[in-house]
């Protein structure tokens, strides 16, 4: 009992949930949605983490793209899988595919940001006047 009271304690909370981990659904949120808060966690962590399973997998690339082509993110790592989850409507095991790409801030990825904040503010005034 001892040894599990341990080995329970050890655990690095950190690799249960991490918190630049985004998992992305392809049903819930809109796609600009999640390129929004992964900008925000990249500006928070230096590094997001986006997950999917079975169909929200194209979103997920379609993301990690979005963000690559605008300059703001570099690729670090793409790791596939299969997950064996119950099938609610059978109720027998299957296999979902499984992406997590980790992505990096480019060097200029604050200098970008920074700019497009200013295009905003300077959009917003504008409207104003």
């Amino acid at each position: 009992m001892e040894e599990i009271t341990e080995a329970v304690n050890n655990i690095n909370i950190s690799d249960l949930h991490k918190k630049n981990r985004i998992q992305v659904s392809n049903t819930k949120k809109p796609l600009f949605f999640y390129v929004n808060l992964a900008k925000r966690y990249m500006q928070q962590h230096n590094e997001v983490e986006l997950s999917a399973l079975g169909m929200a997998i194209a979103t997920v690339v379609t993301i990690a793209e979005i963000l690559k082509n605008n300059g703001l993110a570099v690729e670090k790592k793409i790791t596939t899988s299969t997950v064996d989850m119950k099938d609610e409507s059978r109720g027998r095991p299957v296999q979902k595919a499984k992406i997590e790409i980790l992505l990096g801030k480019t060097a200029n990825f604050d200098e970008l940001m920074a700019a497009a904040a200013e295009e905003r503010e300077a959009g917003d005034v504008e409207e104003q006047s």
